[in-house]
């Protein structure tokens, strides 16, 4: 499949209500028809709540299992990212749900220093890239934006997915640095935010968008407004454009070390 239909969900967060935020995601799944991928906030059942042994649901949790209905009912991947409990650990971990039932994830490794979230949740290690209906997705979460090395494309995805809790006075830095993602990566970027105020006395913007392999916006969501943003990602295009401008032929080697 050379095209592919996918929404960002942009919306406010009920803290730490998981029932309250997965009616309205539910509510605006089954609204778009014709969409193959549903991209969801960072902690979308919760919001960023350092209080992680309260909120941490398991594998086989209630979340997973939402996640798990929404994606068969609606015939499109659902993801997003959750606290889950695995291992002894806590984890901010991205969920890819696939409507066959397969569930793939990865633990965010930036962790917001600046926010504690290291004091209360584990750090991931590995990258992860999910594929799907052709495309190959490369799963981050929020403060990874900010560390380009890691994300590196090492020519083994066409997408960069970010779900994000991203605070309004840093949105200059969140619409910035999504668009130099997309440029040094020669990849799509879907970056997906949240709106409204946090129990941490955050507030945030959204700016929810999709960003082309140029850099440039392809489509957005306004400013401080929940919505849905819906768009296509043409895999035909993304390969023309990089055999036409091979930069990535140039690019300096490197390894990422155990450490990572």
């Amino acid at each position: 499949m050379s095209v592919i239909q996918i929404a960002l969900i942009q919306s406010e967060l009920v803290w730490q209500n998981s029932a309250a935020n997965q009616k309205y995601f539910e509510q605006q799944i089954q609204k778009h028809k014709d969409v193959q991928l549903f991209i969801l906030p960072e902690m979308f059942n919760s919001g960023f709540s350092m209080d992680s042994t309260r909120i941490a649901e398991t594998m086989e949790g209630l979340t997973v299992e939402w996640m798990l209905q929404q994606a068969k009912l609606s015939v499109a991947a659902i993801c997003g990212s959750v606290a889950i409990a695995a291992e002894g650990q806590i984890f901010n971990r991205f969920l890819f749900v696939s409507p066959d039932g397969a569930v793939q994830f990865y633990d965010k490794r930036h962790l917001f220093r600046m926010g504690g979230e290291q004091q209360h949740y584990q750090a991931g290690s590995e990258r992860v890239i999910v594929s799907y209906l052709g495309f190959r997705f490369c799963l981050q979460v929020c403060y990874d934006l900010r560390f380009p090395v890691f994300v590196r494309n090492q020519q083994d995805y066409d997408v960069l997915i970010y779900v994000a809790n991203w605070p309004e006075p840093r949105r200059q830095v969140w619409r910035t640095l999504l668009q130099a993602r997309a440029i040094e990566n020669q990849a799509y970027v879907l970056g997906c935010n949240r709106i409204g105020s946090d129990d941490n006395g955050l507030s945030y913007s959204g700016d929810s968008m999709v960003v082309d392999y140029l850099g440039q916006i392809q489509a957005e969501l306004p400013i401080s407004q929940s919505g849905v943003v819906v768009t296509q990602l043409d895999l035909n295009a993304l390969q023309q454009f990089k055999q036409k401008f091979p930069a990535y032929l140039d690019a300096d080697p490197f390894v990422l070390t155990p450490s990572f």
